[in-house]
């Protein structure tokens, strides 16, 4: 290798290039974006739906840039220029972890590779030539009529699922309950006399852009079987495109490319446009909460026995008081005195008819206490007496008791807003999401905490307690862009 590097140096001549090609290093980053972007999930495309664009816009502004220099191998450009490349394969990199590894971390990174590649993709709008920015709307709102006819599934009490048990979500031909439980959907039309043609307006897309030849014939927008010329203002290019010309899954987004078509130099260019289409319907939740109950178990409680003991020719009275056992209560209307025995003695001559005394409850109890006075009084000066009595009560213990309170599985709706009663009992709660056909969330409320924040940052979703605080309230909003 080092001779035949020499014998190149001797005759005068670079030695060969084992690089790419500038066109293949094109292909190849269109390539791999284009595959990334069919792989990608739901979390990725709305996640990372801000790098992949910068990535089809950098690749586009270089195929733009060099589409005279194909054939030239890459490593022979200008080191600026190698540099732009180098960061639009980076940003592809990044893209690639981020799909085949899905996670927060990942697209962190990736959302960070984005931002250098759109630092490289603003630099190039010194050079003169045509160039887009940015372009906007991220996401196409969906159709307005097509909740019209649609099916949902049942709202699903399952009482024999346990409440730490998440429901499966599904929108499709049936709502999965459990592993080998499965309901039918249930149609729901509009009735004969509401109108079911409900139009889309356009939707409005803008173009930062720079470098468009005035003189030129207007930039051409083409989005599935729609083909528009631009209305332009100064750094501005503007299309009304219908809505019908955006393809739309009923429960997933799906990614959707228009081409922007251009003359300059001789030749068309292109850059592509991505957009994120969001769904028929936004998806479904359920809500479980946990409700604890007090179930009063009741027992009889037999105070003990009270003596009083009066000497002769004197009246003898013993109170006592009794609070309930830790955790109960007493149910005073359930209660009652018992007259153990009465005993009169005169001359050591026993007669019961010598004792005027009795068993009762005293007057001045507190509210949580059982009092009772007992007495004894003979009915003559010479008269020895004693009385011993009692009480019984009902005696009062709250057990708790947890039970589920499952909402079932509910359908969001993007014209409607879902309330979900909440339980005043409730100690605590799991609420489970699935969005736009693939993105899951689970939420806890904290046990013992009814009055716990309600999730927050969710795509297209709005979660917000009512007024009263009686209810959750889910909005699926196509504004609530994360």
């Amino acid at each position: 290798m080092v001779l035949l590097g020499l014998a190149y140096l001797i005759g005068g001549r670079e030695p060969p290039h084992q690089g790419p090609t500038v066109g293949e290093k094109l292909s190849t980053l269109a390539a791999e974006r284009a595959v990334l972007q069919a792989q990608a999930d739901g979390e990725t495309r709305i996640g990372l739906v801000g790098a992949f664009r910068v990535a089809g816009l950098l690749t586009d502004a270089l195929a733009a840039r060099h589409a005279a220099d194909r054939d030239r191998p890459l490593d022979t450009l200008p080191m600026a220029h190698q540099r732009l490349f180098g960061e639009a394969d980076e940003l592809v990199v990044a893209l690639r972890e981020s799909v085949t590894l899905p996670g927060e971390g990942s697209r962190r990174a990736a959302r960070a590779a984005a931002q250098l590649a759109q630092q490289a993709l603003d630099r190039l709008a010194s050079d003169g030539q045509p160039l887009v920015l940015q372009f906007s709307p991220r996401f196409v709102p969906p159709r307005r009529g097509a909740g019209e006819l649609r099916l949902d599934p049942p709202v699903v009490r399952p009482s024999d699922i346990p409440l730490d048990q998440p429901p499966v979500l599904s929108l499709g031909v049936g709502t999965r309950v459990a592993a080998e439980t499965v309901l039918p959907v249930v149609p729901r039309y509009a009735p004969a006399f509401v109108e079911t043609d409900v139009a889309d307006p356009p939707v409005d897309i803008e173009i930062a852009a720079v470098g468009f030849d005035s003189d030129a014939p207007p930039p051409v927008l083409t989005i599935g079987s729609w083909r528009g010329p631009a209305r332009a203002t100064p750094l501005r290019l503007h299309f009304a495109v219908p809505r019908s010309a955006f393809a739309t899954d009923a429960t997933r987004t799906v990614f959707v490319t228009g081409r922007l078509s251009y003359r300059h130099a001789a030749r068309t260019d292109t850059f592509d446009l991505l957009f994120v289409v969001l769904p028929d319907h936004p998806g479904a939740f359920a809500l479980d909460q946990k409700v604890q109950t007090l179930v009063p178990e009741a027992t009889t409680l037999v105070s003990p026995e009270i003596l009083a003991r009066a000497e002769a020719g004197q009246t003898k009275t013993v109170r006592r008081c009794f609070d309930p056992p830790p955790g109960t209560r007493f149910d005073k209307s359930q209660r009652r005195v018992v007259e153990v025995e009465r005993l009169g003695w005169l001359e050591d001559v026993g007669d019961p008819t010598l004792n005027d005394g009795k068993v009762e409850f005293a007057a001045n109890e507190k509210p949580d206490q059982i009092c009772i006075v007992v007495t004894a009084r003979p009915v003559n000066k010479d008269a020895r007496t004693a009385t011993i009595g009692r009480f019984e009560a009902t005696l009062v213990r709250d057990r708790p008791e947890d039970k589920a309170v499952k909402s079932g599985v509910r359908a969001l709706d993007w014209n409607e807003a879902m309330h979900v009663p909440l339980d005043p009992g409730a100690v605590e709660w799991k609420l489970y999401l699935r969005l736009l056909g693939e993105i899951n969330r689970e939420f806890d409320g904290p046990p013992g905490n009814t009055a716990a924040a309600v999730p927050e940052d969710l795509p297209f979703l709005r979660i917000d307690r009512a007024k009263d605080g009686k209810s959750l309230v889910l909005r699926a909003d196509p504004s609530a862009e994360p």
